[in-house]
């Protein structure tokens, strides 16, 4: 990605006309509607910013240790991870470059990879497009459905030809032939790009098998189960959790995982198994989606909490379980410019929306297509006009809380 500095306008000042207006609350709240009492904008340490960032890439050290110091901030996260997943789709000198002076877009893939299985053979299920507008004040999620029909461009690189099918295949079809993770993302980003007019600032491959590390460092989340739904992945052995074929080897008695309704604090292995969980869901894929958005704001909630400031031992942990749970792309920018670029967005100013309004919208043959208010939402991104449009069609709000 060309390297340049100021191309985007600079963010509006408040008051200013066309400026990106203030997100209706999700739910009523102080200085919210019918409240009360304004409520005053926490004031979260820099670490813990970056995990709405990176959708909840918990890296970072204590922000008593930061001062301000990107010598700092660099050394901490010097065991993340880095490479080129954009590839083609990132954005052109004429949309800003790898300029954080406007909005910043960013494509988040989760890969549910498991030892045992081949670089070459993952998915990318969990695919999400987080949005930054220009006042760097706000952060927004938008799943996009992994049954979603997608025209998959030609990639040299794996030798893949093109073809329609759906889109967490991009990822599929990227890393073979020895095109790896790094093919993986640069297909699937060129993909989104060819879909919905996005370009990126930046990307991350986040490992699902060591997000619950990250989890685990955190200690719980607190995740509220809105349908009771049996684990199609995972089974109880002596009280353990299992995956099923290895908790088929073991020839002993097996219970399922059963997530009943109601909120609780969950362990990492406990939360990632509820927001991988699609089947038995009204809205399948779309319930999934919500799921694991509100598993983005529960970490990024808790990552916040004053316990984790101050016990060195935890954050010790966090940012050894992070450097193995993520793989990075900031466009060229180093990662420290990243975080003070955007150290006005915080855990509170997390918006989560959804697509086709959170229900299907078929294609056929059991793909999902995007509806005129989705293809819309894109376009809002594109053009940073994002909370204006939320505003006018607030049916795009994410229902999860």
């Amino acid at each position: 990605m060309p390297v340049e500095t100021s191309r985007r306008p600079q963010s509006l000042e408040p008051g200013s006309p066309g400026r990106v207006p203030p997100i209706i609350p999700t739910q009523p709240g102080p200085g919210g509607p019918g409240g009360g009492k304004k409520r005053t904008k926490r004031k979260d340490p820099l670490w813990a910013k970056l995990t709405v960032i990176f959708g909840a890439v918990l890296m970072m050290t204590s922000g008593l240790a930061i001062v301000g110091s990107k010598a700092v901030i660099g050394q901490a996260t010097s065991s993340i991870d880095q490479g080129n997943l954009l590839g083609e789709a990132g954005k052109t000198n004429a949309e800003g470059g790898n300029s954080l002076d406007g909005p910043i877009d960013m494509l988040l893939l989760g890969v549910d990879a498991r030892e045992r299985w081949a670089a070459d053979n993952v998915r990318s299920d969990t695919i999400i497009i987080l949005h930054i507008p220009a006042t760097h004040d706000q952060a927004y999620l938008i799943s996009i459905p992994r049954d979603t029909e997608a025209q998959i461009p030609a990639f040299e690189k794996s030798g893949y030809r093109g073809g329609t099918d759906k889109i967490n295949a991009a990822f599929f079809h990227g890393a073979q032939n020895g095109g790896g993770w790094e093919g993986g993302a640069q297909l699937m980003a060129k993909t989104i790009k060819n879909m919905t007019g996005i370009s990126f600032d930046g990307a991350a491959i986040i490992n699902f098998g060591g997000f619950k590390n990250v989890i685990d460092a955190l200690g719980t989340v607190r995740i509220c189960v809105s349908h009771e739904v049996k684990s199609h992945h995972m089974m109880m052995v002596d009280g353990k959790p299992m995956w099923n074929a290895d908790a088929k080897k073991t020839g002993k008695s097996m219970t399922p995982v059963v997530h009943k309704k109601g909120c609780k604090e969950m362990e990492g292995w406990e939360a990632l198994d509820y927001a991988r969980q699609r089947y038995g869901l009204p809205n399948s894929d779309y319930d999934r989606q919500q799921n694991q958005q509100q598993l983005i704001k529960a970490m990024a909630k808790k990552a916040t909490d004053k316990g984790m400031l101050t016990n060195p031992i935890k954050l010790n942990s966090l940012i050894k379980a992070a450097g193995k749970a993520f793989i990075l792309d900031t466009g060229g920018v180093p990662m420290a410019n990243f975080i003070f670029t955007l150290k006005g967005v915080s855990g509170n100013d997390l918006v989560t929306l959804r697509t086709n309004g959170g229900t299907y919208s078929t294609a056929g043959n059991g793909r999902e297509k995007f509806n005129e208010t989705t293809m819309e939402m894109f376009q809002a991104v594109k053009k940073d006009k994002l909370a204006d449009f939320v505003v006018s069609n607030p049916s795009v709000l994410s229902t999860r809380k």
